[in-house]
């Protein structure tokens, strides 16, 4: 129903446009022609009656009215065929060529016109005739004075026959224009409507779980831009569906590993198959860092679920970070060591406040150090560095390990996305970090090289120092 309203408002649109304008344009050409014709005929009638007022001047104007129309009445009509009316100053019609007679004075606006020494014309209707005429007076003047009117009428029956004739034509060509316009809307209206049509049934496919269908785009147009966005929308949805299904197979596996761990030493201690104290308090230790390990593995992804929903609370304080530092170095060292790697930590003094969550910080450090270990061969240096910039602190860590491919590095910080190195983890870590240094109003950034490194840059905005009152 949708489609087809907005196709009839497209033609009903179109067509409103069209039947105005040929309406506009009728209304124009037959008030043309007939101001021409009109104006042909009263170009005729004042060339003639003009010549037989001066004629009267010249020749008649030494006898009185009356005694001209007794001695030489057809003097006044040889120049026309119109009906020709000879009236005196007082309007008493005193000749009529067709015989036409008047019970009162003649009151018309075309003689009064003339009897002020101008030529008058009307056009109009008259008792006598049922077709419309026009008329046009003229003073006749004896010297300077006006002593009467000549005033000339024709019928207009067959100049309003032929502008009947040409309005017939021109309504005629009008209703074939709209027809011819209808048609075009038509043709107009599924330009617009087809391409809307298919966007709606790839869009229904994709609501159906099909995102493998593609909008096809007809023009480059708004509706085109909409078909490319849509299409857009469809392949960032497999790429998002698809990272989703890696995140799930890589957590999947990860999650295995500890519990295949843990159920193997938990079978073998209660069958009785391990005796020996010192195996025992090996499955035991086992069977703790593998717990450990897993816990940390729903922790992190309680935190990310916490991220994903907003419900992450920040208990801001004045945070220290010379502090923070000199906990994640004591904290990271013996990691470091039973790893081989150089862990080396510097930082400006003093460095200023940050209003932040400490735990929520050194859980970025960490996370951030623990993915530079992890990808740091042993005898490798992994660098600690922190200090003043402009209104924050800078913390950079930097590692001389395998780097990250020019491909990913855009990509590490996104939700679920793992990259290819088989070290990856389940794609998570990074973009929790991001989160919480953007939740502290801060920025996390990425560079890296292959084979010469990763340097991971950490800005935490300053605490503003409040001005004593």
């Amino acid at each position: 129903m949708a489609k087809e309203s907005i196709k009839k408002r497209l033609v009903s649109n179109f067509m409103i446009v069209i039947i105005v304008t040929v309406l506009i344009f009728e209304m124009l050409l037959i008030g043309l022609v007939r101001k021409y014709y009109y104006g042909n005929v009263e170009d005729i009638l004042i060339n003639q009656i003009k010549i037989s007022a001066s004629l009267y001047e010249k020749y008649f104007s030494s006898k009185s009215l009356e005694e001209n129309v007794l001695d030489d009445v057809d003097a006044f009509w040889h120049q026309t065929d119109a009906q020709v009316q000879i009236i005196d100053s007082k309007g008493q019609v005193l000749m009529d060529s067709i015989g036409v007679t008047y019970d009162s004075p003649m009151e018309s606006g075309d003689f009064k016109k003339a009897l002020n020494g101008e030529i008058g014309k009307y056009v109009g209707s008259v008792h006598y005739d049922s077709n419309k005429v026009m008329a046009i007076s003229h003073p006749l003047k004896s010297g300077n004075e006006i002593v009467g009117v000549l005033r000339f009428v024709t019928s207009l029956k067959w100049v309003d026959l032929v502008m009947k004739n040409i309005s017939i034509i021109f309504i005629g060509i009008g209703v074939l224009v709209m027809a011819i316009g209808a048609l075009v809307s038509l043709f107009l209206a599924n330009t617009i409507i087809e391409p809307i049509k298919d966007l709606i049934k790839s869009a229904e496919k994709m609501t159906e779980g099909d995102f493998q269908t593609r909008a096809k785009i007809f023009y480059n147009d708004e509706i085109g831009k909409l078909s490319n966005t849509l299409n857009y929308m469809a392949e960032e949805i497999l790429k998002r569906e698809r990272l989703k299904n890696d995140f799930i197979s890589s957590v999947s596996h990860e999650i295995r590993t500890p519990l295949t761990g843990i159920k193997g030493w938990a079978v073998l201690l209660n069958n009785g198959i391990v005796k020996d104290e010192d195996s025992i308090k090996e499955g035991l230790n086992i069977i703790e860092k593998e717990s450990e390990r897993l816990t940390e593995m729903v922790e992190e992804l309680l935190d990310f679920s916490k991220l994903l929903s907003g419900e992450v609370t920040i208990k801001r304080e004045k945070i220290h970070m010379e502090k923070i530092i000199e906990y994640i170095k004591t904290h990271m060292t013996p990691i470091a060591y039973r790893k081989n790697i150089e862990f080396l930590v510097e930082y400006e003094r003093p460095l200023p406040l940050v209003n932040g969550d400490k735990n929520k910080i050194k859980q970025v450090l960490i996370n951030i150090l623990d993915n530079a270990f992890k990808f740091v061969d042993e005898n490798g240096v992994v660098k600690l560095r922190a200090e003043k910039e402009k209104s924050h602190v800078h913390i950079l860590i930097e590692d001389n390990g395998c780097g990250i491919c020019e491909k990913d590095l855009p990509r590490v910080k996104e939700k679920f996305y793992k990259g290819k190195n088989s070290k990856s983890k389940n794609g998570i870590g990074l973009s929790i970090c991001d989160e919480i240094v953007k939740i502290h109003g801060g920025q996390l950034y990425l560079e890296s090289e292959m084979e010469s490194g990763t340097r991971v840059h950490v800005l935490l905005p300053i605490e503003e120092k409040k001005d004593e009152v």
